[in-house]
Parts: C-alpha cells; structure tokens; sequence
C-alpha cells in the first residue's frame, strides 16, 4: 500500500517540476502573455492603481498546442 502511495507521489513530484519548469521557460519567451485578444483593464481609483489582467488569447492558443502534443503522444503510445 505504502509503495503505491510513493509511486504517486514520485510521479505528481515529477509532473509538478515539468509544469514548473514550462511555466518558467515561456516567462522568457517575449510576447508570451501579450497576444491581441489578452484583456487588460487599467483605472485609478481613490485606494490606488487597480490592474485587471486575464489573457484569454494566450490561454486558447496554449489549449490548442498542449491539445495537439496530448494527442500526438497518445497516438506514438499506442
């Protein structure tokens, strides 16, 4: 039982740094998270500077790419 609790540790361990590490290696990328379509909304207000920010182009185009790879690998396994 304890084996197979380790096992799913070890590989959630090991998921969780692949997506760490993508997360950071498109923070380098430029332009990544300022595609047309991102919606940013900018206002003073009497408390100060209120940022609103969601990138909705990103996240599609992000989809589609995490998509196509998901199913290519899926396709190689079989």
């Amino acid at each position: 039982m304890f084996s197979e609790i380790g096992k799913v540790l070890v590989v959630a361990g090991l998921g969780l740094v692949l997506f760490g590490g993508v997360i950071w290696l498109v923070g380098k990328v430029p332009g990544a998270g300022r595609l047309p379509g991102d919606i940013e909304v900018e206002k003073e207000t009497p408390h100060g500077r209120l940022r609103f920010y969601f990138p909705i182009a990103t996240c599609i185009l992000l989809s589609i790419i995490l998509t196509l790879l998901l199913n290519l690998l899926f396709r190689l396994r079989q």
